[in-house]
């Protein structure tokens, strides 16, 4: 199996050795348009396979495509970040072109590759996608979900002094801080809702630090955060590659499911060979379906920046 991440920058590189790590593939490529930036990383990575103790070929390339035929699994991570003075349309219309050229190269050499967007703003990057790509909906997955969600159980494990590994909970909603919903009140501790170890008052202390999660550590180390979301997409992988049936919020294609039409956006799914393969639908309280719906609203405001390109 190869296994293609197409951007070798921090998040990039991270998810390719995570990949590396976990054994995932025969071989991952690592892509970059800078020219020896992938090599040098790859061959770094490569060097540490007699150090952690895997097998896993990985190969770098500058922008040529050819390289990644036949992967089964494709990592779009391409992009740039908001800089000062750019306007969100702007952001988009720069973002969406590499993500489209990123995609249609790809599906050159590997037209059955299962594509998981990881760019941003994500959900209109997973929007475009499946717009343009004609793929089936299935084989298109926006990766923030999973990012969300392990920031919220770290949050909730620091507020009750606890393993993280024992708590279960999910950030549905748009991949932003202001369209995620983190939701407490599904939240558990082994089964048990958290609701029954912290006040209403300290839950919601918890979902705002998650929602700003991403932006908090910008401010922490001057640049986007790369560890956990590059841990994130191998998770993701993980469960397409080993078939393992994991339920992870995603970012998928919308027809009808949570009232929502024709829009990408995190919804519980669950993640297997093929993909997503169903879309798990949730007992959301009236004020929980009113934030969706808000959240949609502002994906939806975003997508229609599209049109206009």
């Amino acid at each position: 199996m190869k296994i293609t991440v197409v951007g070798a920058g921090a998040v990039g590189a991270t998810c390719a050795d995570n990949i590396a790590r976990r054994q995932l593939a025969q071989e991952v490529v690592l892509l970059d348009i800078k020219e020896g930036l992938s090599e040098g990383k790859a061959l770094d990575m490569f060097q540490t396979a007699t150090l952690n103790g895997f097998d896993t070929k990985i190969t770098g390339s500058t922008n040529d495509y050819e390289k990644t035929k036949g992967s089964e699994v494709v990592v779009i991570t391409s992009g740039i970040p908001r800089k000062p003075g750019m306007t969100r349309e702007e952001l988009i219309g720069i973002n969406a072109g590499i993500v489209k050229g990123v995609a249609e190269n790809i599906l050159k050499y590997s037209p059955k590759a299962i594509i998981i967007i990881v760019s941003n703003p994500m959900d209109t990057m997973t929007y475009l996608a499946f717009k343009e790509l004609g793929l089936p909906k299935k084989r298109i997955i926006g990766m923030g979900g999973i990012l969300d969600s392990a920031r919220f159980k770290t949050y909730l494990s620091m507020a009750m002094n606890v393993s993280p590994n024992d708590l279960h909970g999910m950030v549905i909603g748009g991949h932003g801080d202001t369209t995620m919903i983190p939701l407490t009140r599904l939240a558990t501790y082994n089964g048990i809702p958290v609701s029954r170890f912290l006040s209403e008052e300290k839950l919601q202390q918890v979902a705002a630090d998650t929602m700003v999660g991403g932006a908090t550590l910008t401010k922490l180390i001057g640049t986007s955060a790369w560890y956990a979301p590059g841990a994130a997409v191998a998770t993701l992988v993980e469960s397409i590659v080993r078939d393992q049936k994991r339920i992870f919020p995603c970012s998928v294609y919308l027809n009808g499911e949570y009232g929502q039409k024709d829009i990408c956006l995190g919804v519980p799914v669950v993640i297997g060979a093929g993909g997503w393969e169903k879309i798990i639908s949730l007992r959301l309280s009236e004020a929980e379906k009113a934030t969706f719906a808000k959240s949609a609203d502002a994906v939806r405001t975003m997508n229609n920046v599209l049109s206009t390109m």
